[in-house]
């Protein structure tokens, strides 16, 4: 019986073959993205469930009770640890502190500066941790201890990853790696690299004892300082069933620790929170080491985006089966006649519709699988953390053939098996079920172009914005600007490397500070204005930089002058909105105005207001900042390049050039450089991310309707053969035949837009709402996007209306 009805199967797709392949297509590519999705998404939700203890952990975030902004500080004072172990000894060993290194170069091996290997490590790779650290979070060890690995000074442990990197397959047990040229570590551990999927993303751990000595610019027993680099975690006990949760319990506790250690100005403020360990990828406004996020809301996006597409598949494969109806009556006639039950015909087209899903089902996992290393690129997925070749992927898409052979056989299967055998073969059966089959089918037309429009809309309005990411001013000059870094100076370097380069050919200007106008690297601290003690309620982002600072990055000087050059603070620069939020409305009426910063005692005067600028991306807003001298701040150094030196040689050579003069004043470090286009274009890799990805969602999803459009289109240009052929013998024109048949469409796709339309402004509107500068959403984005889906829409019926109308009408007319 089986066999029978494969056989069957193969026959009737056989001799429709040029709908069976529009179906497999549309299958295919809705299974394969959905496949795609669903591996992405299980990708992200497996951030830090590989700790047996992840729903027991937290993070302590400091929020500020008097802010609107919803921005927790991740930063903690350095004090704070061993009051805490001991104000709640019950969780001594279940609190610790994790510092991170933002940069250092980790030199290996050799007996000399010239015999060492060099490695520089960025941000994510080092961190100071405690032996407690191995108490919360989980770790194979291969060789050492956790209890006793990082109980010393001056050991570190490393990962098996970076343990062959820096020692090849020499065992690295009591090894020696030196830290930035000043500080020897041990090596007392080895551990298996951490996965992909974690917020603790270190592959050097060092011990939390030799912190201070390695030389840490916060205040070791200062309350009011916190390092944005050290935050705290503690491991809770398990929830108990009718009682308050740990987390809500500690943090109240929490009121009371911070009234106890803080000053009064800081607890009328400060307020500690618990940020869940599985919490910490989702927030996208808290900062985490691994330096990625992704927001729930994106996660629920591309779920739902992954089945919008399989629907449009789905519609594709009900639109054709129903449109089919009536040209299969006649088989379904003789078969009732010849004892079917119509049990026996819905299995027979479910069969039917099942050998199609699962000739999809194949080539869609051939698709995914060479797809997956683009899609893993676009969404930033570690290479190898995915595979499609394991149980919960196979079994994804083996639910998914499941689901689609129900979706998308069991309505046509129902008409088709309901058909009345004397009806059907009269052939009459077209005008009992064409009210409803129309209806029907416009509708499901009218759902696949809407879904194809919310994605082009999005695309629109994210295009738009990411536009105006590049092209807005932020208050200076960011073209043609290289950044390079720094190590710890001595008195001398910077004049020397400033001799060497100033006058190379290229170099516009070059400036030393500690970090170019817009950056991640932040500076934020207290001060009091003139003779004001009281906390002014909020803290200035400090930008230290030499004189040439303002003229190398383009900053516009409004009133007085710049600071006088010197190695420590001696005069103030301010921007237009700490002016504004000192009280004053005219730049000139604050010079001369004293003030301290950071804690110090002596008032230094301001002497100048520059014009504000982005300190940070455009999702934030401009922060009171200053500008200052204090060349112990100087990480970084800024070359303005000629633009009439441009060219791609001209920058190799200039780039050659910068690097000898580099090494040659730091020998014992390695040389690191970026353009600074590029730092600011990496502020907004997720929107970037969610533009590719809406761009690619977007065209599959045109792309399967359109295929359904088509298949529909051939069908009634088939069907309609005689019709066509007396409109041309009585006049018609190839214009009005086309007309005939596109009207129709034309009018669903732009209901489709009618009914896209507010989806897409919501969800876009949202989306924007996390931008302090964005663009506002207009009318023409809507009008493009329902250009672009008519164009298509009349693109692909024309292929086969204009084919219909160029019949010759002899030959329709004879058509049965």
């Amino acid at each position: 019986m089986l066999t029978n009805q494969l056989t069957i199967a193969f026959r009737a797709l056989k001799r429709n073959w040029n709908y069976s392949t529009i179906n497999v297509m549309g299958l295919t590519l809705g299974l394969a993205s959905c496949l795609l999705l669903f591996v992405a998404v299980r990708y992200e939700l497996s951030f830090d469930t590989h700790n047996k203890n992840a729903t027991r952990i937290y993070r302590m975030l400091g929020t500020d009770k008097t802010s609107t902004e919803n921005k927790p500080n991740t930063g903690i004072t350095f004090p704070a640890l061993a009051a805490l172990r001991n104000d709640f000894p019950d969780l001594k060993h279940q609190l610790t502190m994790v510092s991170q290194v933002r940069s250092a170069v980790v030199s290996v091996g050799g007996t000399g500066d010239s015999g060492k290997k060099r490695f520089q490590e960025e941000k994510g790779v080092i961190a100071f941790a405690e032996p407690e650290y191995f108490n919360l979070f989980d770790y194979t060890w291969e060789k050492g201890s956790p209890q006793t690995a990082l109980t010393n000074p001056n050991t570190v442990v490393l990962s098996d990853r970076i343990a062959r990197k820096y020692f090849g397959d020499t065992n690295p047990m009591g090894k020696t790696i030196r830290l930035d040229n000043k500080m020897d570590f041990v090596v007392t551990g080895l551990v298996q690299a951490p996965p992909a999927t974690t917020s603790m993303p270190f592959d050097v751990l060092l011990a939390h004892a030799s912190i201070l000595a390695y030389g840490n610019t916060s205040p070791p027993d200062s309350w009011e300082s916190s390092y944005q680099g050290a935050q705290i975690y503690m491991m809770l006990p398990p929830q108990t069933a009718g009682m308050e949760s740990p987390a809500v319990r500690m943090e109240k506790q929490l009121v009371g620790f911070v009234k106890k250690y803080y000053a009064p100005e800081s607890v009328k403020k400060l307020r500690y929170v618990l940020q869940p360990l599985t919490d910490i990828h989702f927030a996208t406004n808290t900062a985490n080491f691994a330096q990625r996020s992704i927001s729930i809301e994106m996660i629920w996006a591309m779920v739902l985006i992954g089945f919008f597409i399989l629907g449009t598949a789905c519609v594709n494969f009900i639109n054709l089966a129903t449109a089919q109806a009536i040209r299969r009556s006649r088989e379904v006639g003789v078969r009732k006649v010849l004892g079917s039950t119509r049990s026996q015909l819905v299995r027979q087209f479910l069969g039917e519709t099942g050998v199609l899903t699962g000739l999809s089902v194949g080539l869609s996992l051939l698709v995914a699988q060479v797809s997956l290393p683009v899609v893993g690129d676009l969404l930033h997925i570690a290479p190898g953390a995915v595979t499609l070749f394991s149980p919960l992927p196979l079994g994804f898409l083996l639910g998914l053939c499941l689901l689609t052979t129900v979706l998308a056989g069991f309505y046509p299967a129902l008409v088709l098996s309901g058909y009345q055998p004397i009806l059907a073969l009269k052939g009459r059966v077209q005008a009992i079920g064409a009210g409803h089959y129309f209806t029907l089918r416009r509708g499901l037309i009218v759902g696949q172009f809407a879904i194809s429009q919310i994605l082009i809309i999005g695309t629109i309005i994210a295009y738009c914005q990411m536009k105006f990411f590049r092209s807005v001013d932020l208050g200076y000059n960011h073209e043609a600007v290289l950044t390079v870094k720094l190590p710890a100076n001595e008195p001398g370097q910077l004049a020397n490397l400033r001799a060497k380069l100033a006058h190379e050919p290229g170099v516009q200007s070059l400036s030393f500070g500690m970090t170019s106008p817009s950056s991640t690297l932040n500076w934020s601290t207290g001060f009091r204005f003139e003779n004001n003690d009281k906390d002014p309620g909020y803290g200035v982002v400090m930008r230290p930089a030499d004189t040439a600072y303002v003229g190398t990055y383009g900053l516009k000087l409004i009133a007085g002058r710049m600071y006088q050059p010197a190695d420590s603070i001696r005069e103030f620069v301010i921007n237009e909105t700490f002016m504004k939020r000192l009280g004053f409305q005219k730049p000139e009426q604050v010079i001369g105005k004293v003030m301290t910063v950071n804690g110090e005692t002596v008032k230094k005067p301001i002497v100048g207001v520059v014009k504000d600028f982005n300190m940070y991306s455009l999702r934030d807003r401009v922060e009171p900042s200053v500008l200052t001298t204090q060349r112990g701040n100087y990480v970084s150094m800024a070359i303005k390049l000629s633009t009439r030196e441009g060219g791609t040689k001209a920058i190799s050579r200039l780039l050659k050039q910068v690097e000898t003069a580099w090494t040659a004043t730091y020998p014992a470090f390695v040389f690191s450089y970026e353009f600074l286009d590029d730092t600011l274009a990496s502020f907004y890799r997720s929107e970037e991310q969610l533009y590719s990805l809406l761009q690619l969602l977007a065209g599959i999803a045109l792309f399967i309707g359109c295929l359904g459009l088509y298949g529909v289109v051939a069908f009634m240009a088939e069907t309609r053969t005689k019709e066509v052929g007396v409109r041309k013998v009585l006049g018609a024109s190839t214009a009005h035949i086309f007309g005939l048949f596109s009207v129709d469409f034309v009018r669903l796709v732009l209901i489709a837009l009618v009914l896209s339309s507010p989806v897409a402004w919501y969800v876009m509107n949202r989306w924007l709402q996390g931008f302090e500068y964005k663009i506002a959403i207009e009318w023409w984005m809507f009008a493009i996007a329902g250009i672009m889906a008519v164009g298509i829409a009349l693109l692909t019926v024309s292929f086969e209306s204009v084919k219909a109308a160029l019949m010759n009408p002899v030959k329709s007319l004879r058509t049965e």
